[in-house]
């Protein structure tokens, strides 16, 4: 059977650098940091990190978006999934009319899932009685309800699901939308991810577990992959979505395309529930499988949008299995790699749909945006171009992009210039 070919037709964003997807783009390429003082959370007694990538209110205010009792019914994970997916939609100017709604799916997942609803609900059962949460509470938290909500508000009878994997959630749920429509089980996918975990749970939880970064004093250069002084990474909060659709059924249509999604590889680690396997194999045979997939060859990428989070082992474990598949940089000159976590902080679940948004606007603009804060090179590091502190120009035909969660799950997603 012939797989069929998927294109970009849409996205959107809500990231720590406003609503839209050309807002996330612009502080990334430009070296922007989103990071700052957390200012949403009421309470920071007892908290050691006060820092975060936090989508500020004076950014989103639920109400431009939402009717007031609707907004206060949407956990801030599912507030900010509707309105990327409002974003992509739009963007792709599907119409009803253009497709049979049993042919459009949703998948959009998260990691956490309504944090800020279970922090809510489990002080009005502790202060009221077991009963005395918002009816709500169910729909408010469960993590597949960005699918359901989306689903609802575009008519899609296709697919709908959501994929949970930590940190890899997002590509993954793209990865499914992209596999969907290559064997002919839809023509359109709404896919991506959504995260709104800081919190005092969120938080608090993170920082028992050691892997985020108290450089309180100095907010915007807290994330800093790769670089000997990282000390953990940063918390943050938004959505990604993307349009995936079938290429000829863009083309009818007159759809804008934006690049061409030809690779998808997934693993698992089976190594620890935390901690990466150090020389990083299963994430290798993961990008190995992305290449296999697409058909192409590891010297036909120019950019690689790393998972690098700026914690010490993580680091480490993916630039190796980087330099395993593809070379370093004396065997490979020409292949650039960047954390633009070190801008945005870490989205988690979200993570992977808008650093997919990231590669196809660095394809588009043949850009390649940096790792910022990159001022001493760890040294156990593999020997990369991490293109430090500055934007690289340069011809990208291809952009990959990794996502590793807890847990051990890998997912690698490969975009193409559209020709």
């Amino acid at each position: 059977m012939t797989k069929r070919r998927v294109v970009i037709t849409g996205m959107g964003v809500v990231s720590p650098f406003g609503v839209g997807a050309e807002k996330l783009w612009d502080g990334v390429v430009n070296g922007k940091s989103a990071i700052s003082k957390i200012e949403n959370m009421e309470d920071m007694t007892g908290h050691t990190v006060l820092i975060g990538g936090e989508i500020k209110e004076s950014v989103f205010n639920p109400v431009d978006y939402f009717e007031p009792k609707e907004a206060k019914r949407l956990d801030k994970f599912l507030q900010y999934s509707i309105v990327a997916a409002r974003e992509a939609v739009a963007d792709s100017g599907i119409k009803d009319s253009d497709i049979d709604p049993y042919r459009l799916g949703v998948i959009v997942g998260s990691a956490a899932g309504g944090f800020h609803t279970i922090e809510k609900s489990y002080e009005a059962m502790l202060n009221k009685g077991p009963t005395k949460c918002s009816p709500f509470t169910i729909p408010m938290l469960i993590c597949d309800m960005c699918a359901g909500k989306i689903s609802i508000e575009f008519g899609a009878k296709g697919v709908n699901k959501a994929i949970v994997t930590a940190c890899a959630t997002a590509a993954h749920c793209i990865g499914d939308a992209f596999r969907t429509i290559q064997y002919g089980e839809a023509d359109a996918v709404i896919a991506g991810g959504s995260e709104a975990a800081i919190c005092t749970i969120g938080l608090g939880a993170f920082t028992a577990a050691k892997t985020l970064s108290k450089r309180n004093d100095e907010p915007t250069k807290a994330s800093r992959p790769y670089d000997k002084d990282r000390d953990g990474f940063v918390m943050a909060e938004g959505a990604g979505v993307l349009v995936l659709e079938e290429l000829e059924h863009a083309k009818k249509r007159g759809a804008k395309i934006y690049a061409e999604i030809i690779g998808y590889g997934q693993t698992g680690d089976a190594y620890d529930v935390v901690a990466p396997h150090p020389e990083g194999l299963s994430a290798a045979k993961a990008m190995e499988f992305a290449l296999k997939d697409a058909g192409i060859e590891a010297k036909d990428v120019q950019y690689i949008n790393t998972h690098g989070t700026s914690t010490h082992l993580g680091d480490i474990a993916e630039t190796k299995a980087i330099a395993n598949v593809f070379g370093d940089r004396t065997v490979n000159p020409n292949l650039r790699v960047s954390s633009t976590k070190s801008e945005t902080g870490h989205m988690l679940g979200a993570s992977g749909a808008a650093e997919s948004v990231i590669c196809i606007k660095a394809i588009n603009n043949d850009i390649v945006p940096p790792t910022i804060n990159l001022e001493n090179l760890d040294e156990e590091v593999a020997d990369l171009n991490y293109v430090p502190n500055k934007a690289e120009k340069m011809n990208v035909d291809v952009a990959l992009t990794n996502s590793f969660g807890f847990g051990g799950h890998n997912a690698v997603l490969i975009y193409k210039k559209y020709k």
